[in-house]
């Protein structure tokens, strides 16, 4: 695939490497601006990285479908199907949720297989117009949603045929898309990504991002000289870029027109300051209802009392009126868990009850939190909707500290499997939620110092810290009180 070349002002000024002026006259802004550079001038280095991540990303997720369920007393260092189940679901899912925390999405420009090769097809494909109907923006919240329950339906972090199944199908789906929409851009990434939306609220609390100097663009447009688009896979309007959640920090863009650059800012800026204009319920919905509750919901239930005492109750009835068919084990896997040499069977009712516990998980829990902020925004000053989604972006850190506790502790049960003590872990999982926690509150009140008003928004952060009690009692009974 033929690499992107960097940006230039036609007639071309080839830019200093290391030292001197940009090319409005605008001095370097240092390392990291050096590196959103470097970014730009090894895209042909990037595309084979991107391609030697398709490889192995291929042969963890195909080869270990292909064989035999690993015997009780296999170990990862002696079979490839737990060494994949620990390198996709203990280290590979739970180290790019951070990695969207410390870098913004990186991982999505640089790294991830699904973008390359949705971008690979769509310079290959059709070339059609993104239609209406993917432009839709409740898809980020319910691919999350969808995705999220069908994996606990048909176990996707213990089976690799599961895994081929939920990974690879969103893969396939990927290049398909790629291939109908679009000439060479991210349509997938941008509108369909299952977990897009997650990523573009986590890098909100990135400390880097790529800066637009609006001042410098405009006098770039001054000269009337030509300039080169910038082939921006995931469509950003570049221009009046503010916030890094849709940016895949692919250094693309990097120094277009002298104003755009790799810089450092503030954790909470994009929460504080942008999203006050582009928070919306639909990510509302993601952070209360997606992070929060449905992705609670699907962490509970192995260890739940609650759920068993649901399942049996509705077992018991199911008998006694006689009714024997939701009983039945003979869901094909693809539908439910069945894999009956393990003793790892889902009968209809299991189904249900499972779909029932997330739902009932995620309708209280975020339900609570929901009526928490909104209490908060009321409290802080006069109503407003537009408040209650900008504060609700205040729970971004405590709810993707959840998702990383969550797919983090199979890491711990894989590696107290291969006899590495774990003891200190939940002492860990106690610091990190302590930390979230704070960082949550932290940006409540700058939320609420940025809409101005009387010292009464103090108050307001009593309901805040109701809604982070919520979330640390879930918490608490899945790693402390079960």
């Amino acid at each position: 695939m033929k690499p992107v070349r960097p940006q230039r002002v036609i007639p071309i000024v080839a830019a200093p490497q290391g030292g001197g002026s940009c090319s409005n006259g605008r001095q370097p802004g240092g390392v990291l601006a050096a590196v959103g550079g470097w970014l730009r001038d090894r895209a042909g280095l990037l595309r084979k990285l991107q391609w030697a991540v398709v490889l192995v990303y291929a042969f963890l997720l195909i080869v270990p479908a292909c064989l035999e369920l690993p015997e009780d007393s296999a170990r990862m260092w002696n079979n490839l199907t737990i060494f994949a189940q620990f390198v996709f679901w203990g280290i590979w899912w739970p180290f790019v949720l951070l990695s969207m925390v410390l870098f913004g999405r990186l991982w999505c420009g640089v790294l991830c297989p699904e973008g390359a090769l949705s971008e690979w097809a769509a310079r290959k494909g059709l070339g059609r117009p993104i239609p209406r109907w993917m432009r839709w923006g409740g898809w980020p919240f319910v691919a999350f949603v969808l995705t999220t329950v069908y994996g606990q339906l048909v176990s996707v972090y213990q089976y690799p045929k599961a895994a081929l199944l939920v990974l690879g199908g969103s893969t396939v789906a990927a290049v398909a898309v790629g291939f109908v929409y679009t000439r060479g851009k991210r349509a997938w990434c941008r509108h369909l990504c299952p977990v897009n939306g997650v990523f573009g609220l986590l890098s909100k609390l990135a400390p880097m991002h790529y800066r637009v100097d609006e001042a410098a663009w405009k006098q770039s447009q001054q000269k009337r000289e030509r300039v080169a688009a910038v082939d921006c896979a995931p469509l950003q309007p570049l221009r009046h870029m503010q916030g890094g959640s849709g940016c895949h920090m692919c250094g693309r863009c990097s120094d277009h027109r002298g104003a755009i650059e790799l810089s450092l800012r503030s954790p909470s800026d994009e929460v504080v300051r942008v999203a006050e204009r582009e928070a919306d319920g639909w990510q509302t919905a993601l952070i209360v209802y997606g992070l929060l509750g449905v992705a609670m919901g699907a962490f509970h239930w192995t260890m739940s009392p609650w759920f068993v005492s649901l399942k049996q109750t509705a077992a018991e009835w199911l008998v006694d009126k006689d009714i024997m068919w939701p009983l039945d084990t003979g869901a094909p896997w693809w539908l439910l868990t069945h894999y009956p040499q393990h003793n790892d069977v889902f009968s209809w009712l299991d189904g249900a009850a499972l779909i029932t516990y997330v739902a009932t998980t995620a309708l209280a829990l975020g339900s609570g939190i929901l009526a928490c902020l909104a209490l908060a925004v009321c409290a802080a000053g006069r109503w407003q909707t537009r408040r209650l989604h900008h504060l609700a972006q205040a729970l971004i850190p405590l709810a993707g500290c959840g998702v990383f506790l969550g797919l983090s502790a199979l890491t711990v049960t894989l590696l107290k499997a291969e006899g590495v003590p774990m003891q200190w872990a939940n002492h860990a999982r106690l610091l990190l939620l302590a930390g979230a926690n704070l960082w949550s509150l932290h940006l409540a009140r700058g939320i609420m110092r940025h809409w101005g008003g009387s010292a009464a928004r103090y108050l307001a952060l009593l309901p805040m810290l109701a809604a982070l009690a919520l979330v640390d009692c879930a918490w608490g009974f899945m790693f402390w009180w079960w």
